[in-house]
């Protein structure tokens, strides 16, 4: 080996187990350690550690969409789920309209429109592309 890839390999030693991102275990070590930074150096560029923190959250990102897909979803299954989390009842949402229109809503006979989807995001304080 050269003079550099000694230098290479004793440094990565040191700083594999802080971008290693395999399994379970890692990835919640990972997490800990992206919080903890979060905490320290908020969103300060030129912090020394910045670069450490945009890498860790690259790497997590990346764990997470193999092993956390988000599914995809229509509005009305956004709907569905808001409304679950909240206790709120098709009768709630005067911002759709008639509990029969919410019904159809959430039974896939009818789409959200413009109108709907500014009220439902509002009350629920979620962007409006969360229904879209």
């Amino acid at each position: 080996m050269t003079l550099v890839n000694d230098q290479i390999q004793t440094y990565w030693t040191n700083i594999a187990p802080l971008l290693t991102v395999r399994n379970e275990r890692e990835y919640n070590t990972a997490v800990k350690r992206m919080n903890e930074l979060l905490d320290e150096i908020g969103t300060n560029e030129k912090h020394p550690l910045y670069s450490l923190l945009d890498t860790l959250g690259t790497l997590i990102h990346a764990y997470e969409e193999e092993h956390y897909p988000i599914p995809e979803s229509s509005g009305a299954d956004i709907l569905r789920f808001l409304m679950e989390e909240n206790g709120i009842t098709q009768s709630d949402l005067p911002e759709v309209g008639s509990q029969g229109v919410v019904s159809e809503i959430l039974n896939g006979k009818r789409e959200l429109n413009l109108r709907q989807i500014r009220g439902l995001a509002k009350k629920f304080k979620v962007s409006p592309a969360a229904f879209v």
